[in-house]
């Protein structure tokens, strides 16, 4: 054998030696080693989910929703856990990787969770356009991590509170650049030009960002489920409320000029405003219509996919007995499922179901009820998503809400959640879009 061939020979041996180096770090998903090397054909295959009038399904991998699809409607079961950017930034990746893999034995596809950090430590936006790449790159690796668990997000991209920046930070930095505007009177950051710029160009920024980990762009990454435009938009006053609705209308429109593979939601609690009077009485008290913002004109823009709605009996209604929060929470799905059937003709996600502990059981098997009803008759109340699951270690992150994943006292919680995903599978098994693999208890 010449030097030649065994020079060649060599070459491929250490080729395949690197190559299996490389295998190994990806493949075993749960290894803290992060590498930055991309290799987006070991990702695993994911299509797109898109909507047909009152329902989800999955489409082929290209993200093209006007093929014809032959998959059966999608109904889910999905959880909150808004904390994992902040535990990859602060090397927690582990707990990432944990979550992600915990709520996928248990049946549940997609995750909402914050894309978005505005100023203060380990902050992703450090001020308007500016960016912290390290962070930036824990965002890459918790988007990675979903679609190595089967998991899909959504992504939400500017808080209405002030936790992690949100409108306040984008009101504050508009000031210091000598904008002057104000943040009372009538909400600058849905009004002021400045503040709408400062927002499109992070939108931008994120959209066509390219993941380090996989070299997928997040434009076209399948994992991602849908972006969300705001968590709980709210204004100062009803007469704010033109001004939330040309923004929400302005918004939804940039990001499917950016984006035509993913759905988009708004991010809405759900209340009803003055301009819907007869769906008012589904209000938690008068103080909801006075917030801005309105569950069928909001939704109704052309360029928001899906419905999007919340639930907090016990923070809206505290004074009620355990049985009247119950009452009312099948009151607030039965219309938000048939506002959206009938007025909205698109899907609903009740994106956030928050319950605390006295009262956990029997307002999440409510709404898990309701669901499965809706998906029996086939309609437009499509899944619900706890609010929140945590893993041990990120304490920091807790509410009076939270679920602590292999929390001994939670376990009748968690035999609901696996139930539901369980039952909802069980109706759609011979339909792809359902099919799920090792869930616990099934």
């Amino acid at each position: 054998m010449g030097p030649g061939r065994i020079q060649g020979r060599m070459y491929t041996l250490c080729g395949t030696l690197l190559l299996a180096g490389i295998l190994y770090l990806n493949i075993n998903s749960h290894n803290t080693i992060s590498i930055s090397i991309p290799i987006p054909w070991l990702q695993p295959k994911m299509g797109f989910v898109c909507t047909n009038v009152t329902h989800f399904f999955i489409n082929a991998d290209d993200g093209d929703c006007n093929k014809s699809s032959s998959a059966s409607s999608l109904y889910l079961n999905g959880w909150n856990s808004y904390w994992l950017l902040g535990a990859s930034a602060t090397g927690k990746k582990d707990k990432v990787s944990k979550m992600l893999r915990r709520g996928r034995e248990m049946g549940m596809m997609v995750c909402r969770t914050w894309a978005f950090s505005d100023g203060g430590p380990n902050a992703l936006q450090i001020s308007p356009g500016r960016f912290n790449e390290k962070v930036f790159q824990d965002l890459d690796y918790v988007i990675y991590e979903a679609r190595r668990n089967g998991v899909r997000l959504i992504l939400s991209l500017v808080n209405n509170l002030s936790a992690l920046g949100g409108k306040p930070m984008y009101v504050k930095w508009a000031n210091v650049s000598g904008v002057n505007v104000s943040d009372s009177g009538s909400d600058p950051f849905f009004r002021d030009p400045t503040i709408k710029r400062y927002y499109r160009d992070y939108v931008k920024a994120i959209i066509t960002r390219r993941n380090r980990y996989s070299g997928v762009k997040y434009s076209d990454e399948p994992a991602i489920f849908a972006w969300e435009l705001i968590n709980e938009p709210r204004c100062d006053s009803n007469t704010s409320a033109p001004f939330l609705q040309t923004w929400i209308v302005e918004m939804s429109s940039f990001v499917k000029s950016l984006d035509k593979k993913h759905l988009v939601t708004v991010g809405l609690e759900g209340f009803y405003g003055p301009k819907t009077p007869k769906s008012l009485m589904a209000n938690p008290g008068d103080w909801a219509a006075s917030v801005g913002s309105d569950f069928i004109q909001n939704s109704a823009t052309q360029d928001i996919d899906f419905a999007s709605v919340h639930a907090y009996p016990d923070s809206w209604i505290p004074n009620a007995r355990l049985e009247k929060k119950a009452k009312y929470l099948k009151k607030w799905v039965d219309f938000h499922i048939s506002d959206s059937e009938q007025a909205l003709k698109k899907p609903v996600l009740f994106t956030e179901i928050g319950s605390t502990h006295d009262s956990s059981n029997l307002l999440i098997k409510t709404i898990y009820d309701k669901i499965y009803e809706s998906a029996q008759k086939e309609q437009a109340g499509a899944g619900a998503f706890i609010w929140q699951l945590m893993v041990e270690g990120m304490q920091e992150y807790r509410d009076e809400f939270s679920l602590v994943v292999n929390d001994r006292d939670n376990t009748n919680a968690f035999k609901l959640m696996i139930q539901q995903s369980c039952r909802l599978q069980y109706m759609f098994r011979k339909g792809k879009a359902n099919t799920s693999s090792s869930v616990l208890g099934c």
